[in-house]
């Protein structure tokens, strides 16, 4: 080898390992939504993968579906702390599942760094606008009064069992000091199909998906389950005025892997809480009838604690099981 080549070569090494940390930083982040392409919580995913861009570099969405979002959970919760890969938390997979499945992948407790929670979503108890012009139901007390009266003879669907809204319905009943049978779906789609045709009587809908029906008067809206109203629906008193204490809604956020760095949790952070916070976020959540809601890792740490403890209580009272 001659000299040129010689120092050619020198040049050749040194810039491979001056670059290869600078190429390793640029690695993309992955982000894994649980769910299938194209819902609510995968739309709002790819909205902030978009957002961060400029202050994360590329951030790419993993859909891993299956088993009520325990799978892409538990890729997240066995993935590697070194901020690559974050997922989504969300009401099914870290409160609701750990009671509702017989064996659980993961511990939602421990397995998992929070990083901000993402977007709340609303839930709303409606009525088939006939049913309750005919049962002369104009409010949350007047349902609690006409099920008083009448007991077992009013029933509610959902979208089967375990799944929100059944666990509404139970907290409510509870809550309410009520019975109604309850009637379960195979999927949201066919419980909503029901209430429209008026084989039940109520149900407890997302917002989004009840709001086009809310608004062409074929369901009439009675409560909405969060603490307060919702700006989407502000005439539409919560379950809370009257049952005092009860808050029940659907919600997300971001994790990462138990034992990421808190330099690296912070960095994400702060990241995707100043996207939650951009007017275009806003206007984007807002056709889909999510709120954003940011908050620190502390915050949507203590959040979901909370909401877990919730959820034992309600899954519980229900009996609902998934082997």
């Amino acid at each position: 080898m001659n000299a040129r080549h010689f120092l050619l070569s020198l040049v050749s090494t040194a810039t491979v390992l001056l670059t290869a940390p600078a190429l390793a930083q640029q690695r993309p982040i992955r982000l894994v939504v649980p769910y299938a392409p194209g819902g609510p919580i995968d739309v709002t995913a790819r909205v902030l993968a978009e957002r961060v861009k400029d202050s994360l570099g590329t951030v790419i969405i993993d859909n891993k579906p299956g088993a009520g979002g325990n799978i892409g959970a538990d890729a997240v919760a066995k993935a590697s702390p070194d901020g690559l890969t974050i997922g989504i938390a969300a009401t099914a997979t870290n409160a609701v599942n750990p009671w509702l499945y017989a064996k659980m992948p993961f511990n939602a407790a421990t397995d998992f760094a929070p990083i901000t929670q993402m977007v709340r979503v609303p839930n709303v108890l409606v009525m088939n606008a006939d049913t309750a012009q005919r049962l002369k139901i104009n409010s949350l007390p007047d349902l609690i009064a006409y099920a008083k009266a009448n007991p077992a003879k009013l029933n509610y669907g959902s979208g089967g069992n375990g799944s929100a809204g059944h666990l509404a319905g139970e907290l409510f009943k509870k809550e309410a000091g009520i019975f109604a049978v309850h009637i379960p779906y195979n999927g949201g789609n066919p419980a909503q199909l029901a209430l429209l045709s008026g084989q039940v009587d109520f149900n407890f809908d997302n917002l989004a998906t009840a709001a086009p029906n809310i608004r062409s008067g074929k369901l009439k809206a009675i409560a909405v389950t969060t603490a307060e109203r919702s700006s989407t629906l502000p005439d539409v008193p919560t379950v809370a005025a009257t049952l005092k204490g009860f808050s029940i809604d659907t919600w997300w956020g971001l994790v990462a892997p138990a034992g990421t760095p808190p330099d690296v949790v912070a960095k994400l952070n702060h990241a995707f809480v100043a996207a939650l916070n951009t007017p275009e976020t806003k206007t984007r959540f807002a056709s889909l009838l999510a709120e954003p809601v940011a908050s620190s890792p502390e915050q949507f740490g203590a959040f979901m604690k909370s909401e877990l403890s919730k959820y034992e209580k309600v899954v519980k009272a229900t009996g609902a099981k998934v082997d």
